[in-house]
């Protein structure tokens, strides 16, 4: 007999995933220091993006940070988690990360601390974003993209080529915006 994961952690007395499925339960950490729960954006359409500041598509910031100022104000979140999982193109601190971002982008959406996001210590967030969208959903590279929707489930990626204002992109940012049915 085969039994659900959940089920025979419950019958064991071992602790169940209270929101398995909830991209929203997750917390990072702030880039600044302290926690960045996913909580915080509940309810609002979240374009999550693992980032490196060496990297060919690096000037992809850019066309975040535009994304950001356009959209937030019809509650769009851009997230970025930096990560040195890809050519170890994301080598610096979390200061100097931010520093960088700042000098040379004038980001000011929040980002996380640098985190893995492939392999055995991929953060909980990235596992489940794959959970959610299937296996070929990598990330497989850096500036890979991620919408969740206002209901907290991941609803499309791109890979690192396609840009944040690529026309695909807005279009499906457009539609997530609209309210909650």
């Amino acid at each position: 007999m085969v039994m659900p994961l959940a089920a025979f952690l419950a019958i064991h007395g071992m602790a169940v995933p209270a929101r398995a499925g909830d991209l929203m339960s997750y917390t990072l950490e702030a880039i600044e220091g302290g926690p960045l729960p996913m909580e915080r954006f509940r309810g609002r359409p979240v374009l999550v993006v693992n980032t490196a500041s060496l990297c060919g598509f690096t000037p992809q910031y850019r066309a975040l940070q535009d994304l950001w100022e356009t959209y937030r104000d019809r509650d769009l979140v851009v997230l970025g988690v930096p990560s040195n999982d890809f050519g170890g193109q994301e080598p610096g601190s979390n200061g100097e990360i931010r520093e960088f971002c700042e000098v040379n982008f004038a980001i000011d959406f929040p980002m996380s601390e640098k985190v893995a996001v492939t392999g055995t210590g991929s953060h909980p967030l990235f596992v489940e974003l794959r959970e959610q969208l299937g296996a070929g959903a990598g990330p497989e590279w850096n500036f890979y993209k991620y919408l969740i929707d206002r209901n907290g489930k991941a609803v499309a990626f791109w890979p690192s080529r396609v840009r944040p204002d690529d026309e695909e992109v807005l279009t499906r940012i457009e539609a997530v915006l609209e309210p909650a049915s």
